[in-house]
């Protein structure tokens, strides 16, 4: 039995309260890259057969789910990711959880080697939300974002492609407020380069 400490939709995770001690833990990835081609291991219930593991490769990184008020950014994976599965940890091989299995890309509703995990990182960035207040709280700046073209960085007279252009800008938003405007070029933010 657990409890529902916080859950946030729009990634796809919760916090739950498991009244047990000396449970086993998966030590989480600290600054390990993951990169496409590194073998990992997805581990869960698939399909109701528990201590399921298998293994697989990284296929891809940053795979965004088609919905615009998701925050996802996926690990692909071709380890067989099932019903069941979600909620389990994505390891590597050093048994580091790199992510939580958390969905499939598939025809039938089982495994065909296109599996999605949420990055441990997107995780642990709202974990101390869904902790603290139940909840994850975010920045909106207010605008869709668009990659800047050769083209018209030269048009805007800069000296190199870098940063993202501003594609449009929501009415009464933080960037409005700030005076972002479509077509501008952010460059860098917080003393960062984009």
């Amino acid at each position: 039995p657990a409890r529902i400490i916080g859950s946030d939709p729009a990634t796809d995770l919760a916090v739950l309260k498991v009244e047990l001690t000396g449970l086993p833990v998966a030590p989480v990835a600290e600054d390990t890259p993951v990169r496409v081609g590194d073998i990992v291991f997805a581990i869960g219930n698939a399909l109701g057969l528990s201590h399921t593991v298998s293994m697989g490769i990284v296929s891809a990184m940053n795979r965004n789910d088609a919905s615009a008020d998701l925050y996802q950014e996926f690990i692909q994976t071709d380890a067989a990711i099932n019903r069941g599965n979600s909620g389990g940890p994505l390891l590597n091989l050093k048994g580091e959880c790199i992510g939580v299995n958390a969905a499939i890309s598939s025809p039938t509703g089982t495994s065909v080697g296109i599996g999605f995990a949420i990055p441990i990182n997107m995780a642990r960035a709202i974990v101390p939300d869904l902790i603290a207040t139940g909840k994850a709280s975010r920045g909106w700046l207010g605008v869709y974002l668009s990659n800047l073209t050769e083209r018209e960085a030269k048009r805007q007279g800069l000296d190199r492609v870098a940063g993202v252009m501003i594609d449009s800008v929501f009415t009464a938003s933080p960037a409005e407020q700030a005076g972002i405007r479509r077509g501008d070029v952010v460059i860098g933010f917080n003393d960062k380069e984009i």
